[in-house]
């Protein structure tokens, strides 16, 4: 959705060329609308080689996802993938490196920039929580048919490569000591 007014004064925008694009523009205020992405973060969490998906029950409901949510204004984004976990899975998770970052494109009306931490579970019940309608594991090589997000299913082809590797534990040890 483009606004079509100022937020701050309530005049109509217009368009102005700045820098290399256009954006919209309030000539009273002389401010710039930006519509930036908003920031998602998700955690991948592996237990005895299956990874634990939620299935959504808000946007996208039925679809299988990795436990995901949007940093909010303020948020370390650290602090957010671990509150979004706890809030659709019911467990509380150390958080070890940036699995993957991509941009989010499936929806052009409201592009995200996602980070997937690789995560450790530290507690709490499992349980399908506030936007899911139910959690799993799953093996990498059966994952559920309806994922959500094509992201999500780069990040598993990532996650089958590095499950595949010896090293993937040496390395994950590594950086969990750190968090």
């Amino acid at each position: 959705m483009a606004f079509k007014f100022c937020p701050h004064c309530g005049r109509q925008l217009q368009i102005k060329p700045v820098g290399a694009g256009q954006r919209l523009y309030c000539d009273h205020c002389r401010k710039i609308q930006y519509r930036n992405p908003t920031v998602g973060v998700a955690v991948v969490l592996v237990e005895n080689d299956r990874l634990l998906l939620v299935r959504r029950s808000g946007s996208y409901a039925g679809m299988w996802c990795i436990p995901c949510g949007h940093v909010e204004r303020g948020e370390d984004v650290r602090e957010a993938a671990r509150r979004e976990f706890e809030e659709e899975t019911g467990l509380k998770v150390t958080l070890g490196p940036v699995f993957s970052a991509h941009s989010n494109f499936h929806d052009p009306e409201n592009p995200t920039v996602g980070i997937w931490f690789w995560g450790k579970k530290a507690g709490g019940q499992l349980r399908a929580g506030s936007d899911a309608a139910e959690v799993g594991l799953f093996s990498i090589d059966d994952l559920p048919e309806q994922m959500a997000f094509p992201t999500d299913l780069m990040v598993c082809e990532k996650l089958k490569r590095c499950l595949a590797s010896d090293d993937l534990n040496h390395w994950l040890a590594s950086c969990l000591a750190a968090d």
